[in-house]
């Protein structure tokens, strides 16, 4: 299934391919407060529909995610970095997907905060 993305006013926006069978809230510093609930893919599924320049990068700690978001209104669509075996992944962040019905999505808890 092809998914539908965007941050709220729309200058970044994106399509994800894949089967949506779950989502991880992380606790980390960033993630508690950005509230995402994310959905890891490969990088090659997601595909931009903006322009690259439409989007802002922050990084920190081990500087190994991208935490991308749009300098507009501020919101977090995805983030990305490489799986442990080296792979290009994205994580959508799934409160940001179109028609989605949250509460049927499957969360897994993950204690990024000790990590």
């Amino acid at each position: 299934m092809v998914y539908q993305g965007s941050c709220h006013c729309g200058k970044v926006a994106f399509e994800v391919e894949g089967e949506l069978t779950g989502a991880m809230a992380c606790n980390c510093s960033i993630c508690s407060r950005k509230g995402s609930l994310l959905w890891f893919v490969p990088r090659d599924r997601m595909r931009l529909l903006t322009p690259e320049s439409a989007l802002s990068t922050y990084t920190f700690n081990k500087h190994v995610i991208q935490h991308r978001f749009c300098p507009t209104c501020g919101m977090h669509p995805f983030g990305e970095g490489v799986d442990p075996q080296g792979n290009k992944m994205a994580a959508i962040n799934i409160r940001c997907l179109e028609d989605i019905d949250l509460a049927a999505v499957p969360v897994q808890n993950f204690d990024g905060r000790s990590k």
